[in-house]
């Protein structure tokens, strides 16, 4: 056996060697080989699992008889190999043949094999096969051996599942008619369903690809570098003005940060200053893009992270036409022509925009997440898209039929025709539900024994805010002011920050708006505020930061007061916070902020009403303060998505932990009922604002604790209006009764679930009416 300090070279040379053979079969075969060779016994052996048969299958060995392989099949309860299976754990054995489990299987020739040392290969809690090690000599396999193969195991597992997928998509010369079905499983993105032919407009111009060379004529190449952001300019002036009208102002704001890069200002400068170091432009832009695009990929936030995309993105294009520039030609686009499916490793923007409208059933982002643009703007145009499909790349998706699932992130290739049947099904029944939601949306929001409700909006997406608003909904229960914070490169001016609030206070003058003051730090850094920190949720965030600089809270206070002249519906929410003398320090600051401004008009005639003071309710401290926090403030909002993650202490940003996330457990759903009635004993208004509210279960359990206030973001609206309308108080109370004594989430879940499919709205949470 080879030295414990060589261990994981060769741990990872295995590794490496199986995710470079495209066939899996083969793969494997390397692998039983490669263990046996390194670990000097004298066989090693990997069965896969079949669970449509119960059974596990050798699949490749280095030892046993070959002629075995595909035709030895072990019941998933039988001999040592089920064992190992059923216990999810390794089984060291001295001599196999006298333990209770052995079962003889004359093909594999194993009479003279006593040592015996299996272990599962387990991903994402699933037993996908078994790898064995098997010795003449009678001996227990020592910690080491064994420690190896339980590592190797857990790699293989992540390569085994890939290979499945890759193999199962990659063979070019079966037709799609007979193509086996294969599932894969991303985040959902956007609801809804969609069928359509895979369609990749992944350009083989990829900055990253791009090889740097030095040029001797600068002159040249700053001109070449400037003609080809003026003609990307123009490109992403086409694209913008491309998409069609009813896409909310907000989302067209996406182009915005593609404006401010392609500014002379902010990549030119820097481009142009390493093309004076007799770089090419090209060159030079790659070096100045991917330093960018590593500053942002680096920061936590997951809206920041996905800056990085749309930096390359963007930068693509840039490259693009420098090259055609040094060709002397104008780049051609090649547009889908029949229903598509859009799949890309990172989807973005401009894609989007671009890609033919009529033609554009769907969207698959191999490395996207559903804080992207792409997630954004699919949501907002209602096309249903799927993220994060991390086992396969988009040309093993070229020209196959998909069937997409934006409700569960789960999409079908190849699907029989029965399947298929039952989709096209799910797609007409989906489209008539919309069709009924959309024709009652402007009904009253009450349930069907006479309880209202006010549905509010969640906006802060860009300057020219959910406009929506005007004609849906009870005014806006969440404006998150930390976005246009984001997209600039200083903090913004007071003029800048009144012009803001002002055009977003009167575009529902008669509504109430609830501003969050600054929400960053942490977890949200600013580009030029950065904060390094090895627990960002738990650190410098919110209100914590804003009280350390009173200057960016003053400003930030005067500016949403002098916005609110000469109107009533401004109310100053603020976040993160956790005790009471953080409340009385900020009142004290608006209160400053109030005289100021008061004393600046006082001579011009305008009105300055005192706004209404809240908080949020996120910190779970704040749970045992309510009665304390009800003298100093006029509301209460519950930023439910913050609260869980505190609660439950899950990074809901982790992938590891990410599962663990949910806002149906029932501690989360206790904390929230507590926090309504506490709220209605002292008499103090309260909202949640939180993703929760805008899901049709959430909703209806908030009902039945008393919320009579929910913000959500526009899409939801309609739908949650449909939902209230077509369910009564009581049944809801008699629901949340069964959610709150429930043990799990998932048994909430079912309790939801039941109750909608009674009521006739399963629709609403899962594909079909």
């Amino acid at each position: 056996m080879a030295s414990q300090g060589s261990m994981l070279t060769t741990l990872k040379r295995i590794v490496q060697e199986m995710s470079q053979i495209p066939a899996l079969d083969e793969a494997l075969f390397n692998v039983a080989s490669r263990v046996k060779q390194v670990m000097q016994v004298d066989s090693c052996s990997i069965y896969l699992a079949d669970y449509d048969n119960q059974e596990f299958i050798l699949k490749a060995t280095d030892g046993l008889h070959p002629d075995a392989v595909e035709q030895v099949r072990i019941g998933f309860s039988e001999g040592l190999i089920g064992l190992v299976g059923q216990r999810e754990e390794p089984l060291n054995i001295e001599d196999a043949h006298r333990h209770p489990r052995f079962k003889h299987y004359p093909e594999v020739h194993e009479e003279n094999y006593k040592a015996f040392l299996g272990t599962p290969i387990i991903h994402q809690r699933k037993v996908l096969g078994v790898i064995t090690m098997q010795q003449a000599k009678m001996r227990f396999f020592s910690e080491d051996e064994e420690a190896f193969l339980v590592t190797l195991a857990a790699q293989l597992a992540l390569e085994i599942s890939n290979a499945e997928i890759r193999g199962a998509l990659s063979s070019n010369d079966i037709l799609p008619s007979t193509l086996h079905q294969k599932k894969v499983m991303g985040i959902a993105g956007s609801p809804g369903l969609a069928i359509g032919h895979g369609f990749s407009t992944d350009s083989t111009v990829d900055l990253r690809r791009f090889v740097v060379k030095r040029t001797d004529d600068r002159s040249q190449e700053v001109q070449r570098y400037r003609k080809a952001v003026e003609i990307t300019r123009e490109q992403v002036d086409e694209l913008s003005n491309s998409l069609e009208e009813g896409i909310p102002d907000d989302v067209k704001a996406i182009f915005q940060l593609y404006h401010h890069l392609l500014d002379a200002n902010s990549l030119g400068r820097e481009v142009e200053a390493k093309i004076q170091e007799q770089w090419c432009a090209g060159s030079s832009l790659k070096m100045v893009v991917e330093d960018y695009a590593a500053r942002f990929a680096n920061m936590d936030d997951p809206y920041m992270q996905e800056r990085a995309i749309d930096i390359v993105d963007l930068s693509n294009r840039i490259l693009v036409n420098i090259l055609h520039q040094a060709r002397g030609e104008r780049p051609q686009v090649t547009l889908a022509d029949k229903a598509s499916i859009l799949v890309a490793e990172e989807v973005s923007a401009t894609m989007l925009a671009e890609f033919p409208r009529e033609h554009l059933k769907g969207i698959i982002s191999i490395r996207g997440s559903n804080n992207s643009h792409a997630a954004i703007l699919a949501r907002a145009m209602g096309i249903p898209a799927v993220m994060g499909c991390q086992n396969v790349s988009p040309t093993l998706l070229e020209n196959k039929e998909i069937l997409l699932d934006g409700y569960s992130g789960e999409i079908i290739i190849g699907a029989d025709n029965a399947i298929r049947q039952s989709f096209v099904q799910l797609i007409e029944e989906e489209a008539l539900l919309a069709e009924q939601i959309a024709s009652e949306a402007n009904k009253a929001c009450e349930t069907e024994d006479g309880c209202r409700m006010s549905l509010l909006i969640n906006a802060g997406l860009s300057v020219e805010i959910e406009t929506v608003a005007r004609n849906q909904g009870k005014g806006i229960g969440l404006y998150r002011t930390e976005i246009p914070f984001m997209l600039r490169e200083s903090f913004p001016s007071e003029k800048e920050q009144i012009k803001l609030y002002s055009e977003v206070l009167r575009c529902v003058p008669e509504q109430q708006v609830t501003m969050r003051t600054l929400d960053v730090g942490g977890d949200k850094p600013l580009p030029y505020f950065p904060i390094n920190e090895e627990n960002p949720f738990l650190g410098w965030r919110g209100v914590r930061l804003t009280l350390d600089h009173p200057e960016i809270f003053l400003v930030q206070i005067r500016a949403m007061l002098k916005a609110s002249l000469g109107l009533s519906n401004l109310q100053i929410m603020l976040p993160m916070i956790s005790s009471v003398n953080e409340v009385q320090e900020a009142s004290r600051l608006i209160e400053q902020a109030f005289f100021e401004v008061s004393e600046e008009i006082k001579d011009t005639g305008e009105t300055l009403v005192r706004p209404r003071i809240g908080v949020m309710l996120e910190v779970p401290s704040v749970l045992y303060l309510l009665p304390q926090l009800a003298r100093h403030v006029d509301f209460f909002s519950v930023g439910s998505n913050d609260l869980t993650q505190y609660l439950l202490a899950v990074d809901r940003n982790n992938t590891r932990v990410a599962a663990l996330y949910n806002s149906y457990h029932p501690a989360v759903l206790s904390a929230l009922y507590d926090i309504v009635r506490q709220s209605d004993a002292h008499k103090i208004p309260v909202t949640v604002c939180g993703e929760i509210a805008g899901e049709p279960g959430g909703a209806i359990l908030l009902l039945g604790m008393g919320y009579r206030r929910l913000s959500m973001n526009a899409h939801n609206i309609g739908k949650i209006n449909w939902v209230i309308r077509n369910v009564n108080l009581k049944e809801s109370k008699n629901l949340l009764a069964c959610a709150l004594t429930a043990q799990t989430h998932q048994e909430v879940y079912a309790h939801i679930n039941d109750y909608l499919e009674q009521k006739g709205l399963g629709g609403l949470i899962r594909a079909g009416s």
